[in-house]
């Protein structure tokens, strides 16, 4: 798998990052241009999720250019191997570790490690992540996104676990540099029952929200 590099510019017009745990392959081949063309450009498969490598091959051949196509639950360098012979095109984790993310920066693989405390978002940073997951989110709320931001502006921050409809705009406000989403995004039953055009209204609704952010 040709290694296409992450396209900034496709994530900034449309800053969340869907991510799929748990989605038969079929689902997600079948869900891919719905993403697409409701205007959502990034998607993150988990490794945890059965067959993520054959789901990661099979984005990347399906849209070769219209998304970002990454890796999620990198925890070791042997997952992040894995991810990289898929395909990913960037590397998500739950966790800070030092050797994951070198590795990415060295290759130029963007990055977004999860961190909760000041401390461990600035030393994700200062290892050379161009993007900070916070994680979990939805526990510590806006506000401690916004006291965050306030000492540590130069970081991007991308809160993840928790995060909706309900309370995406005011992660926006807070200075949230994108999103990630899951499981409130990639509605089951409707996937389940192909309501395709329901899935696609669905996921507007997210890309509208992003129009919140003042």
């Amino acid at each position: 798998m040709s290694q296409t590099k992450f396209s900034w510019a496709l994530f900034t017009k449309t800053p969340i990052i869907g991510i799929v745990r748990n989605l038969a392959v079929q689902e997600v081949v079948n869900v891919l241009p719905v993403y697409r063309d409701a205007g959502l450009s990034t998607l993150e498969i988990t490794m945890n999720t059965p067959g993520a490598e054959e789901l990661i091959r099979h984005a990347r051949e399906q849209e070769p250019n219209g998304l970002n196509i990454g890796a999620g639950t990198v925890c070791t360098k042997r997952d992040l191997e894995r991810a990289l012979l898929a395909g990913a095109q960037f590397i998500v984790t739950p966790i800070l570790d030092e050797t994951v993310i070198k590795t990415c920066v060295e290759a130029q693989i963007p990055i977004f490690p999860g961190a909760f405390t000041p401390s461990e978002i600035y030393k994700a940073w200062s290892w050379g992540a161009p993007m900070i997951k916070v994680f979990p989110a939805a526990s510590l709320g806006p506000s401690y996104l916004k006291e965050v931001k306030a000492p540590l502006n130069q970081i991007k921050l991308v809160p993840t676990g928790g995060v909706g409809l309900a309370n995406m705009a005011d992660f926006l406000k807070a200075g949230a540099d994108g999103l990630g989403i899951g499981g409130q995004l990639f509605d089951k039953d409707l996937i389940k029952n192909q309501r395709w055009g329901d899935l696609k209204n669905h996921f507007r609704s997210f890309v509208d929200g992003l129009n919140l952010n003042p």
